[in-house]
This record gives structure tokens, C-alpha cells and sequence, in this order.
């Protein structure tokens, strides 16, 4: 690889001037998503004279992802959705075929879009399943109770999936590719396969992270298609404590938490870092919890809590060990926990400690968009020098890529997922075609989604169709129209109706209203000239009178309620007309229709807003060689590569 950016110079003599002789480390949890992106980091480096060192690091202190609706046992490959795997997150077996990510289109975003989508769900029941679903991305969760960290998974139990996992993400991309171009390049997905394949039967792998460690250095050589010259690791290794390491600058921070003279003020700068985010402040783990986790071969993860004269670790089953005296120093606590599990523990900081203790001794190097705790970790560190805790971490080296942009170096024809084929225009397109048609688009599905979200009624909508789709949404939009005007007609004659309604009402209340005052003056009447009195034949005659103009006023209460009732059921029969209900079923049948097709244009909107962003900025690594094996995608995505710092 030749022709590095001249001016990622800068950026490497910065680090030069700011923290000399620290190395480069890329740590992730898996092998196979955009680690192995950061070898050509490496090699710019050393081709522009600079001789930092660079480590691949495997996080095997992490887990597989857990999610408790899975209907299985074991390890299990699952997409992302907002339904049945709501709340899946992914750490060690995370895979995305060519355009995927982990993007998943919420109810939220639907929502925001305009989409009644609790409505759709109704009428096609698991829709959202297949709607909401992140495309292009797989990830490995253990189904079952608890799982050990990733250095404790045994080979034999997830290896399995983890490379079929992997085939399919592989299959998934020469799928991309029309079938003479495959055809050529199933060769490239061959090597792959066959390095994967050996590192997984070596005899000295037992677990899932000593796998990704095998394969770490051949998978970046592989990629960069030389040398880079990695030096594999892993967490358990890295943050191994005995009294061996207990020196290491690695080390200081979590002393930090130890010290008495420093601890109140250390869990103070961490508790309110982590405030108003969604991770959780140090009372949360119990009395004594400092941000660590001890990581004791053949038990478990937890939580460190130390206490006056002993220490607690939260592991599944919690371990307590008394102490002679209170544990104050990282030699004092690697030498309780050397004498009671032996020399291999590790202590791992938790996501907004973790940073800090490697950063010590490496320089991280981050995709953008990796690591979301990073703000916390700038406001601990920026806590801790107020409190006045003297630690140095290096800053963290951003890599920004244009992985889209320059996809026209790849010279391939492309076969458009499904998502991306309305948005394109297209369902086959050159790379070239792809890499200058591409912001436009993104900008254009932006805008879909603004025009969507002022749509609220489903007239608007149906006209918006008929606008942006004429060929197809036409007819479609005037059967809706006609539909409408006949239903507001219906409106229109019902609302007449009601007005009828309510003036027979109002005469039957005025009529009552009569009949009540004669019924009164009847009896008052009675009470006067008649009852115990003398009456005379001319006071019979007004009773009489009276009785009758009584009479009158009943027969008219009965007339109008009569009338009432007539036009209840003028109404009634009206809206259960067999044509009212046919043209209300075809008008709901026009809804669905169109908010079925907002749903769609909601996904392909957000695939490519949101997802095509997200894996333009941390593309698996082993796209590039099966793409593009002469190296030409890789170079130039290397070369523009745009690198700045992000102090600690």
C-alpha cells in the first residue's frame, strides 16, 4: 500500500510530541467487523517514518449478546428488529454483509415519519418484524441464564454459528455481485473462509477469544493484502493482575479508587460524569463498588467492591474474601487476589473506566462513531484533574472514512439489495455509478422522510403517492378520491339528518316542557274551582277545555319523538347501506395500501439516511479484498481517510 495522505503526517507528529513512543491499539470484541481497517493506519504510519507500534486487541472480557425472548438454547445467529428482538445489543459475534449495519428502523422513527403504525400491525400481524429489521446485519446471542465472557466461550459450543454467521454475511455480499463477477470473486471469499476455518482447528484453541486472537494477524494481513505486522492480544492478557503487573502504568487508575486519599474523590469525578446518561452511577452496584470488574478464571465477571477488610466481587455466585487488612494499593489487591484464585485475574474497567486504564501506555484508535461512552470518559477525566488526580491518557485517534465514496475504485458492477433499489433507481448499478449517485440520494431519502412527517391524514398521503409515484399511485388516488367524495356525501346527508334530529328533539323538549305547565295548571285548576268546592257547569267547561288543550300537547310529544325515531332510523339505514359499507371497506383497503407503502418508503429512507452512514463510517473490514481484490477500494479509502485527535 503506497501514496499515504501526506497530511496524516501532522496528526502523527502530534502524537509524537504529545505521548512518544505509546503504540497504536485497536480493540475490539470480534475479528470480523472494522478492526482489521485499522492496519492501513499502521502501515501509513511506518510508510510516512514514524515507528509507532500497533496492537490488535480481542475484548475478551465481554460477552456475547443476551436477550431473553429467544425461543432456543445455546448460541444462537439473530437479526435486529423493534419487536421480537427489541433491546438486543451485540458485543463479541456482530456481522454485516455488503451496505449493513445494525440500524434498525424504531416505531420511533415510523412514528416520526407519520406512520400509524400500531394500525398496520393490526391489519398484517408481524409485518413490523420483517419492516423494522436492521438489513444486512446478523449477531451472535446466547440463549440461556448466564454466559461465560468471551476468553471462557468454548470453541466448540459458538464456533459453529460464529462461522456460519460469517458465510452468511459472506454469501449475503457475492449476492450483491452479478453471478460472472461472483463467480471470481468467491475465490477471495475462499481465502477468507480457509484462513477462519484454520485458526478455528488449531489444537491450542479452546475458547472464542484465543480464536479471535489466532486469527487477528492473518485477517489483517489478508485485508491489507501485506504485512502489517500486528501484535495480537487480548484483555485477559492486557489487564492481567499479579504482583508481575501490579507496576504497570495500565494500573494507576484503578489505584486511584484504591488509595484512600484518592477514592472518595475518583468515585465523586465518575458518579458525576455518568449522571444524566443512561449508564449507571457506582451506588448502583452496592456499598464499596468501584467502576472495575474482576474477571476470575473458571467463576465469572463482576463487579470489584472493596470494604474495610475485605473485598466482594459480584460474580454470578458472589465471592467474598476477608483481608488482614484493608486492601488501599493495585499491589495489595493483586496480591489477595494472586493468593486466592492465582496469577491469571483481570481487572477490567467498566465502559467509562476502561479507556482510561489502556490509555495510559496506547493510543486508541477509534472509528468515528465508535465508542458512545467517549463524552462520559472526557468529562471522568476531566473531573479527576479538577479533584487534582494526576492521570496522563493519551487522546484517542479518530479515523474518519469515505468507505462510499470512493467505491468507484472498485470497478465492479453491483446487484442493489432490496432496500436500496427505489432509492438508486436502479437493481444493478456500477460501483462508480454508486459512489457519485450516493449523496444525492442520501440527501433525497433525508427529504422523503421530512415530507413524510407532515402527512397525518391519510388523504394527504394518498395525494403525496400520487405525486411522487404518478405511474402507479394514480388510479389508486382517484379510486381514494371518489371513495372519499362518496363517504362525504354520505357525511354531508347524515349531518343534515342530525340537524332534523335535533330540532325534532327540541320540539319534543318545548312540547314536553308544555305538557308538564298544563298538567300543572290542570291540577291547580282542580284544587281551586273544583275539589271541595261548589263547582259551577262553566267550571266543568274550563276543566274540560283544559283537559283537552293536555291531550293536544301529549299527542304532539308523541308526534315529535315519532318523528325523531324516523329519522334514527333514516340515519341507521343509511350507514348500513351495503354501497356505504362497500366504500368504506374500499377506502380502508386504500389506507392500508398506502400506509403499507410508507412503512416501505420509511425503511429504505432510513437505510440509506441512517445505515449505509453508519456503515460508510465502520465497514467490515473483509468487504474490501472479496469487492475489490486488486486493492484499489482499500487503498483509496485508506488514503482519504481523514484522522483527528479527541484528548481525554
Amino acid at each position: 500500500m503506497s501514496s499515504f495522505c501526506p497530511s496524516h503526517a501532522e496528526i502523527f507528529a502530534e502524537l509524537d510530541r504529545l505521548v512518544p513512543g505509546r503504540p497504536f491499539l485497536a480493540l475490539g470484541q470480534t475479528a470480523f467487523w472494522d478492526e482489521p481497517m485499522k492496519g492501513g493506519l499502521a502501515l501509513c504510519s511506518r510508510h510516512l517514518g514514524f515507528n509507532r507500534g500497533f496492537v490488535g486487541g480481542v475484548h475478551d472480557t465481554d460477552y456475547f449478546a443476551r436477550h431473553p425472548g429467544i425461543k432456543a438454547t445455546g448460541y444462537v445467529a439473530l437479526a435486529h428488529n423493534d419487536t421480537t428482538t427489541k433491546g438486543l445489543w451485540s458485543a463479541a459475534g456482530e456481522f454485516s454483509s455488503i451496505f449493513g449495519s445494525e440500524t434498525v428502523i424504531t416505531r420511533d422513527l415510523l412514528r416520526a415519519a407519520g406512520s400509524k403504525d400500531a394500525k398496520v400491525a393490526r391489519a398484517r400481524p408481524g409485518i413490523l418484524d420483517a419492516m423494522t429489521e436492521a438489513y444486512g446485519w446478523r449477531g451472535v446471542a446466547f440463549a440461556g441464564e448466564d454466559s461465560s465472557v468471551i476468553a471462557e466461550t468454548p470453541m466448540r459450543k459458538a464456533g459453529g454459528v460464529l462461522i456460519e454467521t460469517l458465510n452468511w454475511a459472506i454469501e449475503t455480499t457475492l449476492q450483491a455481485l452479478p453471478e460472472c463477477i461472483a463467480a471470481d470473486r468467491r475465490t477471495k471469499a475462499e481465502e477468507l473462509q480457509k484462513l477462519v476455518c484454520d485458526a478455528a482447528c488449531e489444537e491450542e484453541v479452546g475458547s472464542v477469544g484465543e480464536f479471535f486472537r489466532r486469527v487477528l494477524p492473518g485477517l489483517y494481513d489478508w485485508v491489507a493484502g501485506q504485512s502489517v505486522g500486528v501484535e495480537a492480544t487480548q484483555t485477559t492478557e492486557l489487564l492481567r493482575l499479579n504482583p508481575e503487573t501490579a507496576a504497570l502504568p495500565r494500573f494507576r487508575l484503578l489505584n486511584a479508587f484504591l488509595d484512600p486519599a484518592t477514592r472518595a474523590d475518583a468515585v465523586r469525578a465518575y458518579d458525576e460524569a455518568l449522571r444524566g446518561s443512561e449508564a449507571y452511577t457506582l451506588d448502583r452496584f452496592g456499598s464499596w463498588a468501584i467502576p472495575f470488574d474482576v474477571v476470575i478464571p473458571g467463576v465469572g465477571r463482576g463487579t470489584l467492591r472493596v470494604a474495610r477488610r475485605g473485598i466482594i466481587i459480584a460474580t454470578p455466585t458472589p465471592v467474598a474474601i476477608t483481608t488482614k487488612r484493608s486492601v488501599q494499593s493495585v499491589a495489595d489487591l493483586a496480591e489477595v487476589l494472586t493468593a486466592q484464585f492465582g496469577p491469571n485475574c483481570t481487572v477490567v474497567g467498566k465502559a467509562v473506566s476502561l479507556i482510561g486504564m489502556l490509555a495510559e501506555e496506547y493510543v486508541f484508535v477509534f472509528h468515528e462513531g465508535a465508542s458512545g461512552y467517549l463524552p462520559q470518559v472526557q468529562r471522568f477525566h476531566q473531573n479527576l484533574r479538577a479533584h487534582g488526580l494526576q492521570i496522563a491518557p493519551s487522546p484517542v485517534l479518530r479515523v474518519k472514512y469515505h468507505t462510499w465514496s470512493t467505491l468507484a475504485e472498485c470497478n465492479v458492477w453491483l446487484k442493489l439489495p432490496e432496500p436500496l433499489r427505489q432509492p438508486f433507481g436502479a437493481d444493478e448499478l456500477s460501483s462508480s455509478s454508486f459512489s457519485t449517485r450516493w449523496p444525492a440520494v442520501r440527501q433525497e431519502q433525508s427529504q422523503i422522510l421530512a415530507e413524510l412527517a407532515q402527512l397525518r391524514r391519510p388523504l394527504e398521503l394518498v395525494r403525496y403517492l400520487s405525486h411522487k409515484f404518478a405511474h402507479s399511485w394514480d388510479q389508486l388516488a382517484q379510486r381514494y378520491e371518489f371513495q372519499n367524495a362518496r363517504l362525504e356525501r354520505l357525511h354531508d346527508e347524515i349531518a343534515a339528518i342530525r340537524i332534523r334530529k335535533a330540532a325534532a328533539l327540541e320540539q319534543w323538549r318545548a312540547h314536553k316542557a308544555t305538557r308538564a305547565q298544563l298538567q300543572n295548571e290542570l291540577g291547580e285548576h282542580w284544587r281551586a274551582a273544583i275539589f271541595e268546592k261548589e263547582p259551577t257547569e262553566a267550571d266543568f267547561a274550563e276543566r274540560a277545555r283544559r283537559q283537552e288543550a293536555l291531550d293536544e300537547a301529549a299527542r304532539r310529544v308523541r308526534e315529535s319523538i315519532q318523528d325523531w325515531n324516523t329519522l334514527q332510523d333514516e340515519q341507521n339505514a343509511l350507514v348500513a347501506s351495503a354501497e356505504i359499507r362497500e366504500a368504506h371497506r374500499q377506502r380502508r383497503d386504500l389506507e392500508l395500501e398506502a400506509e403499507l407503502k410508507r412503512l416501505k418508503l420509511v425503511r429504505q429512507a432510513v437505510t440509506v439516511t441512517k445505515g449505509l452512514m453508519r456503515a460508510e463510517r465502520r465497514p467490515s473490514a473483509w468487504w474490501f479484498p472479496i469487492l475489490c481484490p486488486d486493492g484499489g477500494w482499500l487503498r483509496q479509502t485508506v488514503n482519504s481517510a481523514e484522522y483527528y485527535l479527541e484528548p481525554l
